[in-house]
């Protein structure tokens, strides 16, 4: 029980002693536990209470007293309101530290499994990056006016839809000033294409979408870079059936270094769904292709692909290594999005067998085995949790390695019971939540299998997101 009950508006000092799930600071005052935005582990601050319930609160960082030795200054100035990154004020050995401690915290607390004890699992160092900026291969920016009319393009403020700009133009032409010149983790390429657009946008006098209203026509830009190619692919969200002047959208865009394909989703539809069910090209091929290792792929506006290319060799190394495979096994890849873990894994199996629930994402897949001479990849299109027990019940196919990759919510209930009685021999888990890779660890060791290695990954840096691969295998 609390001390002492705050209210709202009060100051207070805080001693920062953790970070919470979403970047934040957690100390206490008075044994009252408060969440501060933008306050990092041994910050001496002074905050001011926002919300007040009974044991714990939110405050506003006012002022720091003394930095912690992890405090940095952010290298954007616009990291403070823009809601992509969420650590920029931490040293990046710090953001690796507290990283790998969070998912050591959730296998513990959340799986129950004590490290280096009875049932343990061996955590090892998380794997950073040597330059951890302009890493992603993807960026999606919302187009919208803002309070005074202006054409912005840029990010969503952390938990809103209010667009922090990137760039910003008055409607007779003439560009404003904005916080940041570009997106420090994004391709460098993209800020000069996103403002082609806009000029674009401008010169054909073409709103953007406006959320209460559900008028206008541009909604986001998709920019997709591939890092070994050099290919470019720009698509539009647009708010109708057809985009106006499209020839010169692609007159303007195809001019740049690289650029691929062009093309526009129509999605009117009142939701936070980005992209339509389709893509309509309007030029060139309609997708980039980009490496990882030894196998290239092919990738659509649609399809799935992981943000960072650089760590993602890394990661599906180890994901071939956990697998242990010799040229003899049956591999079922779940949640296998384009293919890229099922392709890279077919190399050293005897058969991959793919499941994905977005059609056009296993027409991807399937070109992309087409594309690297693969023939011992088959691809299904359905939810796993139902093409998987169906497979093993109906038609008794087996499997000596499962790997899975799911969502942010995890595996499905069902889906676990079924890899359970098909009992492989070892099963890879790759996770971008370390909470739901815990609690789903948990139920397949309750069925009869051991954890070992743990490797998590900082796929992206600057932000609270982790990625982890491990592997079990079943108990003799």
């Amino acid at each position: 029980m609390s001390e002492k009950q705050f209210q709202k508006n009060e100051t207070v000092l805080l001693r920062v002693t953790d970070i919470g799930s979403s970047g934040e600071g957690i100390g206490k005052a008075d044994g009252y536990t408060l969440f501060v935005r933008d306050a990092v582990v041994g910050d001496l601050a002074e905050v001011k209470i926002t919300k007040a319930k009974k044991r714990y609160g939110y405050a506003r960082l006012l002022r720091v007293i003394e930095p912690s030795s992890d405090r940095v200054k952010p290298p954007c100035a616009a990291a403070g309101p823009c809601g992509g990154c969420q650590l920029q004020n931490m040293n990046y050995a710090a953001q690796l530290s507290w990283k790998e401690t969070m998912v050591r915290n959730d296998l513990i607390r959340i799986g129950g499994f004590p490290e280096n004890g009875s049932g343990s699992y061996r955590l090892l160092p998380i794997i950073g990056m040597e330059k951890p900026f302009h890493y992603r291969n993807k960026a999606i920016y919302p187009i919208r006016s803002d309070q005074n009319g202006n054409l912005t393009a840029g990010f969503y403020a952390l938990h809103s839809h209010r667009v922090i700009p990137l760039l910003s133009y008055s409607r007779d032409g003439v560009k404003n000033r904005t916080a940041a010149d570009e997106c420090l983790i994004g391709a460098k390429n993209n800020r000069p294409i996103l403002d082609a657009v806009l000029q674009w946008m401008l010169a054909h006098r073409i709103e953007p979408y406006d959320e209460e209203s559900g008028r206008g026509m541009i909604r986001h830009v998709l920019i997709r870079t591939g890092f070994s190619s050099g290919q470019i692919l720009v698509c539009l969200a647009v708010n109708a059936k057809h985009l106006p002047f499209a020839e010169d959208l692609a007159a303007g865009l195809s001019k740049f270094e690289g650029m691929t394909s062009i093309s526009y989703s129509p999605n009117m539809e009142r939701t936070n769904v980005i992209l339509g069910s389709r893509a309509v090209t309007i030029w060139g091929s309609g997708s980039i292709e980009d490496r990882i290792g030894p196998v290239c792929f092919a990738i659509s506006p649609l399809s799935f692909f992981q943000v960072n290319p650089v760590q993602t060799a890394r990661l599906y190394q180890k994901v071939m290594e956990f697998a242990q495979l010799t040229g003899n096994e049956i591999v079922w890849d779940l949640y296998c999005g384009i293919g890229s873990i099922s392709l890279f894994l077919a190399q050293r199996a005897k058969m991959v067998y793919g499941v994905e629930i977005v059609p056009q994402a296993v027409e991807d897949a399937r070109a992309n085995a087409e594309k690297n001479g693969i023939r011992n990849a088959e691809f299904f299109t359905g939810k796993a949790e139902e093409i998987v027990p169906k497979a093993y019940e109906q038609e008794e196919i087996r499997a000596d390695v499962v790997v899975v990759d799911p969502p942010r919510k995890g595996c499905d209930p069902v889906l676990l019971d079924t890899i359970i009685k098909m009992k492989p021999e070892t099963i890879v888990y790759v996770s971008c939540n370390p909470a739901t890779l815990a609690r789903d660890l948990r139920i397949l060791c309750e069925g009869g299998y051991e954890p070992g290695e743990v490797q998590p990954y900082d796929l992206f840096p600057y932000s609270v997101h982790a990625e982890v691969v491990t592997r079990l295998k079943k108990s003799r």
